[in-house]
């Protein structure tokens, strides 16, 4: 963040300001759109492309496909957030855009395994594998430049409406859900319904690249002594910097981890594991969403006046302490009102958290590789943990028989998080980040 900006602003400096947040914003909202909807139709999608005549193997090889989209992550962090930190903030953006926006169409339109054969998993899986790219840069773009464009004292603020805009994704799509599971019969859904969102995906995306288009380059970029001109200067960079890399994986660990199992996974959860019918699950989700769209711009706005660390500490600790026994009260008698209060917890933490956690991140990489080292950081963690949620959770319910398992997985990730926050201090750059 440039730190000539004054922190009074004028009405049209302000409006400018907003104006960036929503175009910046506007795109990680398609990222996580496209990427949810394949979670909430992960049943749909396994018997469409990945048929084998038992239904645990055909959505466990669908959700395998959601997380191996994640693998992908890793590798567009370090080629386009290696592009980013050379070329600047808002070209990288732009191509991202273009990436999502062709991984989502090949999805949407690929013809099912009846039609095609072993081409259409194969198709589908290479769709996830181009989202996959683009997301593994998307993020840290976007909370990179939304860190370098904050007023002075409101870091934290400015970087909650990255995952902000994720969350009118998760309700934008909950929403849907909910019309197509009144007005769309079960054999339609599992026709051609399920398409449906991702064919709306396709089209948000031109509004969306208007937007960005009209994007400038951070003044932060712009008045740095020093760019990497070549790939392999800013992987050198990375690797000097390998041991906040690592503490940076272990600091998202939780987040990303929580996110996907209070919303790609719900649905799935509710259907599969709970046996609540599809409309009640849509609802929690709904109410999930409102609520980190809620939490975590006070967690931002609370962590620039009292520090990033004291949540990044309480929230582990909570979550270690409460998940499991707030499973197994909600698969001992699974309801409605059970599952929406327990992931409105899981929410209030996750918000909490993230928050404090996202600004913290942008904060603690040096600004010559703060895309790529952002992005490989948080890529590695969704990959390891976050991605691969839903499989997870559902591989632990059907070999243990333990409804309530899948938190045992999210109790691990926080302690991981834990263990990332006292990494972090150890690791942490002498040079203050700009």
């Amino acid at each position: 963040m440039s730190e000539l900006a004054h922190s009074a602003l004028t009405s049209t400096e302000r409006r400018a300001k907003i104006g960036a947040v929503l175009r910046v914003a506007s795109g990680n909202f398609l990222e996580m759109y496209d990427f949810i909807v394949y979670g909430y139709y992960a049943t749909y999608i396994a018997k469409t492309f990945f048929p084998t005549g038992n239904e645990f193997a055909s959505l466990m090889l669908s959700l395998m496909t959601f997380g191996v989209g994640y693998l992908m992550r890793p590798i567009g962090a370090i080629v386009l957030g290696a592009y980013i930190d050379r070329k600047g903030r808002r070209q990288g953006l732009i191509i991202t855009l273009g990436l999502m926006a062709i991984g989502t169409l090949t999805i949407a339109v690929t013809p099912g395994y009846a039609t095609i054969g072993l081409l259409a998993p194969m198709i589908i899986v290479a769709g996830r594998l181009l989202q996959g790219l683009s997301a593994g840069v998307e993020l840290g773009g976007v909370s990179v430049y939304l860190a370098e464009i904050a007023t002075p004292g409101r870091r934290g603020f400015y970087c909650s409406w990255q995952s902000a805009s994720q969350q009118l994704a998760v309700v934008f799509t909950a929403l849907l859900g909910l019309a197509l599971t009144v007005y769309v019969s079960a054999d339609d859904m599992s026709a051609w319904g399920w398409r449906v969102p991702l064919l709306v995906g396709c089209l948000i995306i031109p509004i969306i690249f208007w937007l960005r288009r009209s994007l400038e380059e951070t003044a932060a970029f712009q008045h740095m002594a020093h760019h990497p001109r070549r790939t392999s200067e800013v992987l050198r960079l990375v690797g000097e910097n390998w041991k906040l890399i690592l503490a940076g994986m272990m600091l998202v660990a939780f987040t990303t981890t929580c996110f996907y199992l209070i919303t790609a996974y719900t649905p799935t959860f509710g259907k599969q594991a709970l046996h609540l019918e599809p409309w009640k699950t849509f609802v929690v989700t709904l109410c999930v969403g409102l609520s980190n769209f809620t939490w975590l711009p006070i967690a931002g706005a609370v962590s620039d006046r009292i520090g990033r660390r004291p949540f990044l500490i309480l929230v582990p600790v909570l979550t270690i302490l409460t998940a499991y026994p707030a499973m197994l009260w909600l698969v001992d008698g699974p309801s409605l009102d059970k599952l929406l209060a327990v992931e409105l917890w899981f929410s209030f933490l996750f918000g909490v958290y993230n928050g404090a956690m996202i600004p913290f991140l942008t904060e603690i990489m040096p600004v010559e590789v703060r895309t790529a080292a952002f992005s490989l950081a948080y890529s590695l963690a969704t990959a390891v943990f976050g991605g691969f949620t839903p499989a997870i959770a559902t591989y632990l319910i059907e070999h243990t028989g333990n409804k309530a398992s899948p938190a045992i997985w999210l109790s691990l990730a926080a302690g991981v998080s834990l263990l990332g926050v006292i990494m972090s201090r150890r690791a942490d750059n002498p040079r203050k980040p700009a």
